[in-house]
């Protein structure tokens, strides 16, 4: 029988709103993040999951809160789900960043590793991510689980599981608010990449997933 890992990115905050570097940073779900997540939990239900896992930070805990009120499952908080660090960016907007530490934040936009700032590197963020999705799916093998996370976290920890090189994450683009990633266990046990940026919403702008 088929595993089924459902990455799902947290909905809407007021920093997302601002282009505000969140990272680690534990700012709620707004008004339009909460519906965002109580809609897509009407069609994540569906899915009938077997488990919930959720970053302990309040924007995703709350997100998937949303699908445990539909499914009466009980989330499980796993801390390696959490955003990137962002070290001296946090709580700054993307504009801000951009004029206050142009040389890390041209790396950032490059995809590369940013040097400086205290910014948790890519490797170490797709391997604690993929620790986390891995001990996720164990819950519940055969069955379909939930991960709510955060967009960096989702992009950089599901090519991690998929054996990406960077050159590769980066024809991924970022994951809306509420949208989802599924993932397949083979029988060979390789993860396989089935659907990508699926969600109830129409198309908007993105905001950056940090």
């Amino acid at each position: 029988m088929t595993s089924r890992l459902i990455v799902w990115r947290h909905g809407n905050t007021d920093w997302n709103a601002g282009s505000r570097v969140q990272g680690q940073t534990d700012v709620p779900l707004n008004e339009l993040g909460r519906r965002q997540a109580v809609e897509a939990a009407e069609l994540l239900a569906a899915l009938r999951p077997d488990a919930i896992v959720a970053s302990d930070l309040s924007r995703a805990a709350d997100t998937a809160a949303a699908l445990a009120a539909r499914t009466g499952h009980t989330v499980t908080y796993d801390e390696r789900l959490r955003e990137r660090f962002f070290g001296a960016w946090q709580g700054l907007t993307t504009a801000e960043v951009a004029a206050r530490r142009p040389d890390e934040f041209a790396r950032w936009k490059a995809g590369n590793d940013v040097v400086g700032g205290d910014v948790e590197t890519l490797d170490d963020l797709g391997k604690r991510v993929a620790d986390g999705l891995q001990d996720a799916a164990r819950l519940a093998p055969g069955g379909v689980v939930v991960a709510a996370t955060h967009g960096a976290a989702a992009r950089q920890g599901i090519a991690h599981l998929l054996g990406w090189p960077v050159s590769q994450v980066r024809t991924l683009r970022a994951l809306q608010n509420c949208h989802w990633v599924e993932l397949t266990l083979s029988d060979d046990g390789a993860w396989q990449l089935s659907a990508y940026n699926v969600g109830v919403f129409a198309e908007r702008p993105v905001p950056p997933a940090v």
